[in-house]
C-alpha cells in the first residue's frame, strides 16, 4: 500500500494505491480539498486503517443498491415468504424513497434517528415503525459483519411516542356488534361468495389471507373446528406459489366454530357441489378452496377490497379495512366475557402482550360499562 500527496490550487489531495486481495487488481483511492497536508495525511491514515482492518474498499455503495442485494443474498429462501415480502415492502416503500442516493458509509445514527422520527410524525403506528426499523437494523448489521461499515448506525435508535394520539376508533377500526348483521345482510345481497368469506372472517377472527386460503381439508364439521396452517398469497404467479406459511408459527392454530357457522358451511358445500357438476373439468378441483369463485379459483385481493367497500356503503357503515373484521371478532369475544389469553390463542398472536396492547382500551371500556350498570342497579335497589 502506497500513499502519495499532491497540492492543488484548492487544497491538498491524498492518493492511496492498493492491490485487491481477491482479484489482485491494483486500485487507487483518492480525495482532495484538504486545507493542509497534515489534514490530508490524517484522513489518508484513517482510510489506510480501514483497508488494513478488512473493510471493503468501495465506499461508494449506495443504500438503494445495497438493501435489495442484502434482501436477495441473505433473506431469500431463509425467511418465510411473507416475512420476505415485508422486508421488500419496507425497502421499496420507506427506506429507498427516504434515503434516496445516500451512500452506505454516510448513514450516521443522527440521520437514522431523524428517519424514525419522520415515520412517527407522519402518522405510522409504533408497531409499523418497529417493523421498518427491524428491516434496516438487520441489513446494517449484515453490512457491519461483512465489514462494509464499521458500526451499525441503527444501534441505540429510539422510537418516540406520537405527540398526538389518534382516537381509539381510528386506532382500532371495527364494526359495533349491533351492526354485524347489517354487514352480513348487505354482503349476501351483494354476492353470495362475499357473504361466505366475510361471515367466516367476522366469526373466526382469521386474517383475510388465512380465510382466502382455507381448504375443505382444514375444516372438521363434525368436531366443529378449523385448522389454520397456511395462508393464500394473492400475488402468486403460479398455483405452486399460491399457498404459503402463516404470518408466524403461532399463527398456526386450531379454533372452534359455532353451530351457526357450521350450518352455513354445510349449505356452502352443496352450493359448490352444484358448481362442480355444472362445470366439470373446468372447475378448479385441485385448489379445494372454501372461499372461491364459482369456478373454484381463488378470490383476488382487489376484488375483495372493492366488494367490501361497496358492502360497507350499502350497509351504511363507516369505511374500514377488511382487517377490521378481525378486530370486530375480538371485540365481540370481549363483550361475551372471553379472556385475553383465549383471544390471543384464537387470533394466533405471538404473545398475550400483543393482544393486550391492541384491545386493552376496549376491555377497560367494557369494564367501565359494567360498573356503570352495577351502580345503576344499586341505585334502583335503594329507591
Amino acid at each position: 500500500m502506497a500513499i502519495n500527496f499532491r497540492k492543488h490550487p484548492n487544497g491538498w489531495e491524498y492518493r492511496i494505491r492498493i492491490t485487491d486481495p481477491i482479484t489482485h487488481e491494483r486500485k487507487e483511492r483518492s480525495k482532495r480539498g484538504f486545507r493542509t497536508k497534515p489534514e490530508a495525511r490524517i484522513a489518508a491514515q484513517e482510510l489506510e486503517r480501514k483497508l488494513l482492518s478488512g473493510l471493503e474498499m468501495n465506499d461508494d455503495i449506495l443504500l438503494k443498491d445495497y438493501l435489495p442485494e442484502w434482501l436477495k443474498e441473505y433473506k431469500e429462501g431463509v425467511v418465510r415468504k411473507n416475512t420476505y415480502q415485508i422486508h421488500e415492502r419496507n425497502i421499496n416503500k420507506h427506506l429507498i424513497p427516504y434515503f434516496k442516493n445516500m451512500k452506505l458509509v454516510d448513514l450516521k445514527p443522527v440521520t437514522y434517528q431523524k428517519f424514525l422520527n419522520y415515520l412517527v410524525d407522519f402518522g405510522y403506528s409504533r408497531r409499523t415503525v418497529q417493523i421498518i426499523h427491524g428491516t434496516m437494523r438487520s441489513a446494517m448489521e449484515r453490512a457491519k459483519i461483512n465489514q462494509k461499515i464499521e458500526f451499525n448506525p441503527c444501534d441505540g435508535a429510539e422510537i418516540k411516542t406520537q405527540k398526538k394520539r389518534r382516537s381509539s376508533k381510528e386506532d382500532l377500526p371495527y364494526i359495533p356488534s349491533g351492526r354485524v348483521n347489517d354487514l352480513l345482510k348487505a354482503a349476501y345481497e351483494y354476492g353470495y361468495i362475499y357473504y361466505v368469506i366475510f361471515k367466516i372472517l367476522v366469526e373466526t377472527g382469521m386474517r383475510k389471507g388465512e380465510a382466502a386460503g382455507l381448504q375443505w381439508t382444514d375444516i372438521n364439521l363434525k368436531e366443529k373446528t378449523i385448522n389454520i396452517t397456511h395462508t393464500l398469497h394473492f400475488n402468486a404467479k403460479t398455483e405452486e406459489e399460491l399457498f404459503g406459511d402463516t404470518k408466524t408459527y403461532t399463527s398456526q392454530r386450531t379454533i372452534g366454530i359455532d353451530n351457526d357457522l357450521v350450518k352455513m358451511l354445510q349449505f356452502h358445500i352443496k352450493w359448490q357441489n352444484q358448481n362442480k357438476l355444472a362445470l366439470g373439468d373446468n372447475y378448479a378441483h385441485s385448489l379445494n378452496l372454501v372461499c372461491s369463485r364459482p369456478d373454484g379459483t381463488h378470490l383476488t385481493k382487489s376484488t375483495l377490497f372493492n366488494a367490501f367497500s361497496r358492502i360497507l356503503k350499502r350497509a351504511e357503515i363507516d369505511p374500514l379495512p377488511i382487517h377490521g373484521l378481525r378486530h370486530t371478532h375480538a371485540v365481540m369475544l370481549l363483550e361475551a366475557g372471553a379472556s385475553m389469553k383465549y383471544i390471543q390463542e384464537r387470533l394466533g398472536h405471538k404473545s398475550m402482550q400483543v393482544t393486550s396492547d391492541i384491545y386493552s382500551h376496549i376491555s377497560k371500556k367494557l369494564e367501565q360499562n359494567t360498573l356503570d350498570k352495577y351502580e345503576e342497579y344499586k341505585r334502583r335497589m335503594r329507591e
